[in-house]
Formats: C-alpha cells, structure tokens, sequence
C-alpha cells in the first residue's frame, strides 16, 4: 500500500532556486513553500493514522470473522439437536416400531391359528 511520492520536506525545504532579474521574490516563494510543507507535513501524518486505523480494523475484521465462524458452528450444532430434528428422529422409531409390533402380532396371530 505504499505509495511513491516526488517529494518530502526535506526536498522541498532544500530546494534552491536559480536567481533571474525578472524572477519571482526569493522571499515570497520561501514563505509559499514553507506553507506547502506544512500541508505536506498535514498530509504525511494523517496519512500515517489512518494507514493504522486501516490495520486496527483488519485486525478487528479478522477477529469478528473468527467469531462468527465459531458461532455459526455453534447455531449448525444447536439446530441439529433441536427438539424439531429429535421430534422426527422419534417419529422414525415409533413408525418402525408399530410396523415391528404388527408383524410380530400378525406372526403369532398365524401361528395360533395354525
């Protein structure tokens, strides 16, 4: 994320001018580039903060994801073992259960009419 600048403040603050006769004023470009290192500065630091604020929230971005991985396992878990998923896991067994009881009825039903 590093981005190539041209210039820093010491650059700027270095930079020496060829003197003409009909140049500008030696003293209005040193103030005018005293301002633009003072926004350079502004923008150097703000920046810096918010390249850590971005690294912060990816740091919290990757711990929230983890929790919420952790708890849609916990939700899958829960919803596995809810009374609706062990309702018809019982109905299963009793529907087996009255087919089992009625052959073995019709079984002895046969054998005692034999």
């Amino acid at each position: 994320m590093a981005v190539k600048v041209n210039l820093d403040i010491q650059t700027i603050l270095d930079k020496e001018f060829d003197i003409d006769l009909k140049g500008y004023s030696a003293s209005q470009v040193d103030a005018f580039l005293d301002l633009v290192m003072e926004d350079y500065e502004t923008y150097q630091n703000t920046l810096s903060e918010l390249n850590e604020k971005i690294a912060e929230l990816e740091r919290t971005n990757a711990s929230l994801r983890a929790k919420l991985i952790e708890e849609e396992g916990h939700t899958r878990a829960l919803e596995a073992n809810t009374p609706a998923a062990s309702g018809a896991a019982n109905v299963d067994i009793l529907r087996r259960l009255s087919r089992l009881e009625e052959q073995v009825f019709e079984d002895q039903k046969k054998t005692e009419n034999q």
